[in-house]
Parts: C-alpha cells; structure tokens; sequence
C-alpha cells in the first residue's frame, strides 16, 4: 500500500513543523486517563448513529475491510511533545460519513472510547482525509495501550481529540464537551496556537 506524507500539515496553519511549546521525541509515551482497558475480538464493535440517514455497527473484521490507507503524520500531544513520521494505517473520517449518510443540520462529532473517553470536534473540522480511525502503526497493528484496537488520530490538533479505543461516533446537531473539554481543556485545541487550555 502506498503511503500518502501529510507532514506538510503545518503550512496550512502557517506554523513550522514543531508547534510552539513543544519537543521532538522518537519514543511514543503511553497517556490515558485511566490505563488500558480490556477488550475481546469477539465482543468488540464500532457504532455510528445521530444525525445520520444509515447508523452503522461493525466487527473488528469488518471495520478493518473498509478501504483503508496508509498516511505519515506528525502526532502533536498537549503535555508538549511532537512524534514525527507516524505511519497510521486506517480508514478515513470522510469516508465513514459517506457510508453514514450525515444529515445537513450535523455540526459536531462526538468520539466515544470504551474506556468512556469522549472528545467533540466541528464536523468540519472532521472531514479531512487526514482524521484517521486507526488499526496499524508503522505496519504493526495497534498496541493496546496506544488505542488498539482502532483510535482517532488528528494530526491538526492536540491529540487528545483522537479518541483512543474508540467504540463510536455520534453525530450531532450542537456542541457538546468531551472529557478534557469538561475539565478545563481547550475545545479547539490548535497546536500551532498552542490552545492548550480553556
């Protein structure tokens, strides 16, 4: 599979590579709000519902059959570390929709982790091809403790808008806060504006 290099993300921010405040680091430290959770093959599934004309349920088997891509993207986490050159295999956000079909009065995405993580986005800060629902990583599957067996990742914002362990989506037709968001973390989350916080 050919691999589609999004790293040139920044120039749209007009930002440089590595956002203010932050550090370049090649290890990938393990944060979550309450450790790994566990899961099963076999009682794992992924739901889409809300504003939508299809809601949609999957398998593992059966999300992994959708067309999927390979992307290199720079990973941005609030607590002020960079991760350059991630090779994130998945399915892309735009294309879920399609299947879905979003209904016009959907503003706003809900992410739902099973480990009840939740993190809101504008739709249209959504439907980019580079919001990736990810099961490999530099052609690995995975890791648990990085959100395996499926995670949102957003290169264009901080990453804790990329739901880990990610169950579903939830399409919505007004704003409501995810988990950080709740407590004092910033809704927009623009790494190259550092909006860190609220």
């Amino acid at each position: 599979m050919s691999v589609r290099d999004v790293t040139d993300l920044h120039e749209e921010f007009d930002g440089e590579r590595l956002p203010p405040g932050q550090r370049e680091t090649e290890r990938f430290p393990v944060l979550s709000k309450s450790g790994t959770p566990s899961w099963s093959p076999e009682t794992w599934s992924f739901e889409v519902w809300g504003a939508v004309d299809e809601p949609l349920e999957f398998s593992v088997e059966e999300f992994r059959d959708l067309p999927g891509e390979t992307q290199r993207q720079d990973f941005h986490c609030v607590t002020g570390w960079s991760r350059y050159d991630n090779e994130f295999t998945g399915v892309s956000f735009p294309t879920l929709a399609e299947l879905a079909g979003v209904h016009d009065d959907a503003s706003h995405v809900m992410f739902y982790g099973f480990d009840d993580y939740t993190t809101d986005l504008p739709l249209d800060e959504c439907m980019r091809e580079e919001v990736l629902f990810t099961w490999e990583l530099d052609g690995e599957p995975l890791p648990d403790d990085h959100g395996g067996p499926v995670r949102v990742v957003t290169p264009h914002k901080y990453a804790y808008k990329g739901a880990k362990w990610v169950s579903g989506v939830e399409f919505l037709t007004e704003a409501e806060l995810g988990y950080w968001e709740r407590r004092g973390y910033s809704d927009t989350a623009n790494p190259w504006n550092e909006e860190r916080y609220s």
